[in-house]
């Protein structure tokens, strides 16, 4: 399977409704499929962030955030992160799912670090005055 292929699986099914407590969620499993190709297929897995992680659903917006917007910036932080900077202060969606992810590899070095923890502030103030 191809990233292609992998997001050609989840589309269907999103945004869905998340599944009963203590079930699997297909969604989620859909999302993880994607996971796979977030070093390889950077630009393909931003374009599917980018669409759900705007999504009304809180659960599925949490997927995006932890399923792939954390991984992505963990191997691409310098590369991309302007692209998440712009996104999150232009939408207030994108900017609570960019608040559900945490920091690891690349956006964890020094200057990464500062530049996630500024964006972070900025999106919590933003959030505090909607």
């Amino acid at each position: 399977m191809d990233v292609w292929e992998a997001i050609e699986r989840a589309e269907p099914i999103l945004p869905g409704r998340a599944a009963a407590e203590g079930r699997r969620d297909p969604r989620w499993q859909a999302i993880i499929a994607i996971e796979d190709f977030v070093q390889e297929e950077p630009d393909a897995v931003w374009s599917f962030i980018l669409r759900w992680g705007n999504s009304a659903d809180e659960d599925l917006r949490s997927a995006i955030a932890t399923c792939l917007l954390e991984h992505w910036l963990e191997h691409h932080f310098r590369r991309f992160f302007p692209r998440v900077e712009e996104a999150v202060r232009t939408n207030s969606m994108l900017a609570d799912t960019f608040l559900k992810g945490w920091k690891f590899g690349r956006a964890k070095e020094e200057d990464s670090a500062k530049r996630f923890d500024g964006l972070r502030a900025e999106c919590r103030k933003l959030r505090s005055q909607t």
